[in-house]
């Protein structure tokens, strides 16, 4: 459990990072949108790819940002029964919900989204259709990149959800009752 422990470990601080990265590409984005409605409104000059670069960035942070906020434990859930039963319970509905439905769809995804999105734009190196814009196939990469980063997090929380099941590890919860 040790081997499977420090795994986790890396598997999080890999998730940390992506997160800081997620944090960076909304700044980011922030910066080039006041630039271009500066650009277009004072100055009258406009182009495609500030625009085009904004939802690259916005797409890196949704998809290296899931995985970070699973990491944190600070997702939405739809709490039917969970906060209001034992915390070893609320492992075992983890636990579940990630071999029965997180695991399964974030594999699922991360192949179709190769297969189907990001082989196809590589092979013929997708461009933007509009003028100015940005090649679209480096973009396309990101969707199984972060679902594969989703998938290594259920693996993490998974393994220690078994560790807290036995005592080896204690897990700081983030939950909170909804109001009542």
């Amino acid at each position: 459990m040790n081997y499977l422990l420090g795994l986790s470990r890396q598997i999080d601080r890999l998730n940390q990072h992506t997160g800081r990265l997620a944090n960076i590409m909304i700044l980011l984005s922030c910066l080039i949108s006041a630039g271009n409605a500066l650009l277009r409104y004072g100055f009258n000059l406009s182009d495609n790819w500030p625009l085009e670069l904004q939802w690259y960035m916005f797409a890196i942070a949704v998809m290296f940002g899931a995985s970070y906020t699973f990491q944190r434990n600070e997702h939405v859930r739809v709490d039917l029964i969970y906060g209001s039963v034992s915390e070893r319970a609320q492992h075992w509905i983890d636990i579940f919900g990630i071999v029965v439905f997180l695991l399964p769809s974030t594999i699922l995804f991360t192949w179709l989204s190769w297969e189907s999105l990001f082989l196809p734009s590589w092979r013929i190196l997708e461009q933007s259709g509009n003028s100015g814009g940005l090649p679209r196939y480096p973009i396309k990469l990101v969707v199984p990149i972060g679902f594969a980063l989703l998938t290594l997090q259920g693996i993490s929380e998974l393994i220690k959800r078994f560790a807290a099941l036995q005592g080896l590890l204690r897990i700081e919860s983030k939950y909170e009752r909804p109001v009542q």
